[in-house]
């Protein structure tokens, strides 16, 4: 899956327009457990941490599309470290599906067709790049 300029232009813009980034990490995890209830166990501790944490990571990621290079270490890291935890590339499926639901919740109508092919793209490389690193983990494990 490719990531255009077009893309990370559209990431990164409605980003920008998040007014209530609290409320979309809430939706968000919401709608995981809804879609998916296998990962309410991976998570263990305070959730409003765990939104914010969520949250920052996002905006480490869009911050960095126009230099995806030099945060491509840290989203292996995540991807081994998630793999610690219990994920499986089936969650990061349902991550995604849970992103471009919170997502469409939080933007309403503006949240077209167009915007959703440029999330699902940025989601889609982040995604594919943290399960390669764990993969490699596993079959290497240090």
């Amino acid at each position: 899956m490719s990531l255009s300029n077009e893309h990370k232009t559209i990431v990164q813009t409605t980003f920008g327009q998040v007014t209530d980034a609290n409320l979309l990490a809430r939706r968000f995890y919401e709608r995981l457990f809804e879609i998916d209830s296998s990962t309410k166990p991976l998570f263990k501790g305070d959730m409003s941490a765990q939104r914010v944490k969520l949250m920052q990571t996002i905006a480490v990621v869009v911050n960095s599309l126009n230099d995806l290079s030099s945060i491509v270490p840290a989203i292996q890291s995540l991807g081994k470290r998630h793999a610690t935890y219990g994920v499986t590339p089936e969650h990061w499926n349902s991550v995604g599906s849970a992103l471009l639901w919170a997502l469409e919740d939080a933007f309403g109508e503006a949240f077209t067709r167009e915007v959703r092919d440029a999330w699902a793209a940025a989601y889609g490389l982040i995604a594919q790049t943290a399960i390669a690193a764990a993969s490699v983990e596993e079959v290497n494990p240090q």
